[in-house]
């Protein structure tokens, strides 16, 4: 007679060793993932870090397979608090826990000195820096998300002069890599279509009162001022902006192009000009699509920066299928050849020195309490 008990404890437990080395088959590759996730900059690296892991989530599933065996992505995370020194810190951290890639960071003043460490390391790394040291510093690992200062920069500082016919214009930025190489850029732009910069004044990253600044800045009674650096920073900007009475149009970069900024500032908000890399949510080739995959899984809605962020995890785990390799020095020739259609372009693909090659640049208004596409310019 057959004994059914002992037949069916067989095959569960030939089940569980068949189930244990098919996931003994499945190889774990790690990617790094840093931003700040704590502090006054933590809603743009959570909107990051959600873009990021939704692109593991879409990879994974896919079950990809490298050298023969399928491979698993997992992401390694850590919080640089948008600090240089940590962000150093962080990186050695993450190249001694075994990472393969890098995704992040997301500051150009933590991204720039952590890029050193994962370039020692031959780690590839694509970041969402756009300062233009972050690429200039002549790394063959690093790669960015957005495109840069540069570009951003140059193309606003041209639009408000030659477009909006703003001739008296001051300049205000908050030191960072980021604010201050996209104020630097605006500045040398502006300049060649003709604009007088009346006054160039700085501040910090942690400032909340800007009332001296716009006092010396009321003097010189500027048509403009650009901020170059965060909301957290621009928003108390543009409500004593008013406060004072200045009329000046407020301009400045994506850190300010945000729903928290129009919340800080309040009806101050109403007028301010932001510049963006890429086109609307709505207008990106995979926009909707990504739209409402991203609000299904996170229960909230697309930010600025995850789009960004799903394209470029995205490029690098394509790359190492692609090379079937998932060590650094075999994959990364073929991550720099990347040529791949994304959720926010028609072709991702980087310049020899891991510039985005194409991308054009939007600018936003706030109208009626919201921000609404004012014009879609080159961004080359």
């Amino acid at each position: 007679m057959i004994n059914h008990r002992l037949c069916s404890a067989a095959l569960a437990a030939g089940a569980l060793v068949g189930s244990s080395f098919a996931a003994a088959q499945v190889q774990e590759v790690k990617l790094g993932f840093a931003a700040p996730m704590t502090g006054n900059q933590a809603q743009y690296g959570k909107d990051m870090q959600n873009g990021v892991a939704l692109a593991v989530e879409d990879f994974n599933a896919t079950r990809p397979r490298i050298a023969g065996r399928e491979v698993r992505f997992t992401l390694v995370a850590e919080d640089d608090q948008a600090d240089p020194k940590a962000g150093s810190v962080v990186a050695q951290k993450l190249v001694d826990s075994g990472i393969k890639g890098m995704l992040g960071h997301f500051n150009s003043g933590t991204s720039i000195p952590a890029s050193a460490v994962y370039s020692r390391a031959g780690i590839p790394q694509i970041a969402m820096a756009t300062a233009p040291e972050y690429t200039r510093q002549g790394f063959k690992t690093a790669f960015r998300m957005m495109t840069s200062d540069t570009q951003q920069g140059s193309v606003v500082g041209n639009y408000v002069v030659t477009k909006l016919g703003m001739k008296r214009i001051a300049i205000v930025d908050d030191r960072t890599a980021y604010g201050q190489g996209l104020a630097d850029e605006f500045e040398k732009a502006a300049k060649a279509a003709g604009a007088t910069i009346v006054r160039r004044e700085f501040t910090n990253d942690k400032a909340v009162d800007f009332k001296a600044v716009l006092t010396n800045l009321k003097r010189q009674s500027p048509e403009l001022i650009f901020y170059g650096g965060a909301e957290a920073q621009s928003a108390p900007l543009a409500k004593q902006l008013r406060e004072l009475g200045m009329k000046s149009v407020l301009v400045s970069g994506e850190m300010s192009k945000t729903e928290n900024f129009i919340k800080l500032a309040g009806p101050a908000a109403e007028g301010t000009l932001c510049s963006l890399a890429g086109l609307p949510l709505e207008q990106m080739p995979a926009g909707a699509d990504y739209k409402q995959r991203y609000e299904k899984r996170f229960g909230t809605s697309v930010q600025t920066y995850s789009p960004y962020a799903y394209d470029g995890a995205l490029a690098m785990m394509k790359a190492m299928v692609q090379a079937n390799s998932a060590e650094p020095d075999k994959y990364l020739p073929t991550l720099a050849a990347t040529s791949m259609p994304g959720v926010t372009s028609r072709r991702i693909a980087y310049d020899s020195r891991g510039d985005l090659k194409e991308g054009g640049i939007n600018i936003y208004k706030v109208v009626s309490g919201k921000w609404q596409p004012l014009e879609s310019l080159a961004g080359r």
